[in-house]
């Protein structure tokens, strides 16, 4: 164990690691001990079995992006337990060690999907720089995932912090001061107006801004699956969890996760997601063992919480927990000397990508763009530009067509209903496609249909 005085020396060179889980399976106590205490000397989180029987219980009840895995155990031999993991999904790296080794050991351990071979005794800084290149995969890994939610989360657009008013200044001022502290952020809005524009500006105005920004809309999600979701499950846990798999809190970790349209939540997950923002600790669906995060929660609602905690649908001590800080967002309507900067900037980015000249925003049609009170907020004028550009010119059908032509309603409860009534009726009653060029969810819509005691011919 020629490695084990080497610790000290290197700790100067450690690198930060608090992000990573590794699994060391070696029947040796002191090489189990040793690797233990230099990993964690660099801020892993280490579990270790003397077998591989014991490890594949650790594993099926956490998760770890690295196993450091013996050749020669008691029991099952360690490449055919790779093989194994291989056949059952398990997507980390494997390093294999053994102090009995040749050619032909090494081609079969390779074979087996190993990510690296290390003979016995080792350096410390052996096995530091082979578990660094395991790392950094993870996180490749785990950034891709991220972006790949980011891409599809963003196909819809949610740019809605662009103009001048006074209204958007207060909000932009409020964001800077409220960026840099570690607390959660509660960011309350109709639909529409950039909540999650607020919540990416937020992150990016952080500390974490260098760390992953992963947003989930709740509503979007099946309760039956929103606790997978958020904090992950191990093989078994349910019908079709073949495999472990982390959670988005876990591929937030460092970083910001943003929960919106919270207001969704089912009451027994919200118990569960309190105490994950307590503790700061998670445990996957199915397993017995919470797994340590650093997570910034950032969350968003179009609902009244104060309303939905006073009707029972949603836990006043995880409101409270939510609303340390409170960024309120205005609705169109409130700050129209943005709207047709706004529409300026969403006719320039929406030409660019659809590879169609800009419209000329004439003096008439910012008057109407102006005049009418834009319910579905910066996402209906989004869309409204979109489809302009798409024709190649200012549609004068609804909603436009409808400012000039008669008096707008006497309250703004009226403009929603008409509203949602008319792109019903566009739709053929399709509710599902209404609530896509809503820009809500289909259960959103349903609970205004039954809100107003009417249900319309819709499917």
């Amino acid at each position: 164990m020629g490695a084990e005085d080497k610790i000290d020396r290197s700790v100067d060179a450690r690198p930060q690691w608090s992000d990573y889980a590794v699994l060391v399976v070696d029947d040796e106590a002191g090489m189990r001990s040793f690797l233990q205490r230099a990993l964690s000397a660099r801020g892993c989180a280490v579990e270790v079995a003397d077998s591989a029987e014991a490890a594949a219980a650790l594993l099926a009840d956490a998760h770890f992006d690295v196993i450091v895995l013996d050749i020669a155990l008691p029991g099952k031999a360690g490449i055919a337990w790779l093989r194994e993991l291989r056949a059952g999904a398990f997507a980390g790296d494997v390093i294999l060690i053994t102090a009995f080794a040749d050619m032909e050991t090494a081609i079969d351990a390779l074979r087996a999907g190993a990510a690296d071979f290390i003979l016995k005794p080792f350096r410390v800084d052996q096995i530091v720089n082979s578990l660094a290149r395991c790392f950094e995969r993870a996180r490749l890994t785990r950034e891709n995932y991220v972006l790949r939610r980011e891409v599809a989360d963003l196909a819809g657009g949610t740019e809605g912090l662009v103009g001048h008013s006074l209204a958007l200044r207060q909000v932009c001022n409020l964001i800077r001061r409220v960026a840099p502290t570690p607390s959660t952020v509660l960011i309350q809005g109709e639909s529409g107006v950039g909540k999650e524009l607020a919540a990416r500006a937020l992150h990016q105005m952080s500390l974490r801004a260098e760390r992953p920004f992963v947003p989930v809309n709740c509503a979007a999600v099946s309760a039956e699956l929103i606790e997978s979701e958020l904090f992950g499950h191990v093989k078994g846990a349910f019908t079709g969890a073949t495999e472990n798999r982390s959670g988005l809190f876990t591929y937030a970790n460092g970083g910001t996760l943003f929960l919106d349209e919270i207001g969704e939540l089912p009451l027994a997950l919200q118990t569960k997601l309190l105490r994950a923002l307590e503790e700061q600790r998670v445990r996957p669906v199915g397993s017995t063992k919470e797994m340590p995060v650093d997570v910034r929660v950032i969350a968003a609602t179009n609902r009244d919480l104060r309303a939905e905690v006073a009707a029972g649908r949603f836990r006043q001590d995880l409101y409270y927990r939510l609303e340390v800080l409170t960024v309120t967002l205005p609705p169109l309507r409130q700050r129209t000397d943005d709207i047709v900067p706004l529409a300026e900037h969403f006719n320039t980015q929406l030409a660019a990508r659809l590879g169609l000249p800009p419209l000329p925003i004439t003096a008439e049609v910012a008057a109407r763009l102006v005049g009418y009170a834009w319910p579905g907020n910066a996402r209906e004028l989004r869309n409204f530009i979109e489809r302009a550009l798409i024709l190649g010119h200012f549609p004068v059908e609804a909603p436009v067509a409808a400012l000039g032509s008669e008096p707008l309603p006497l309250s703004l409860a009226d403009v929603a209903r008409r509203h949602i009534e008319a792109v019903l009726r566009q739709c053929d009653g399709n509710k599902s496609r209404a609530a896509e060029l809503l820009g809500v969810s289909r259960k959103t819509l349903e609970r205004k249909c039954a809100e107003w005691g009417a249900d319309p011919a819709v499917r």
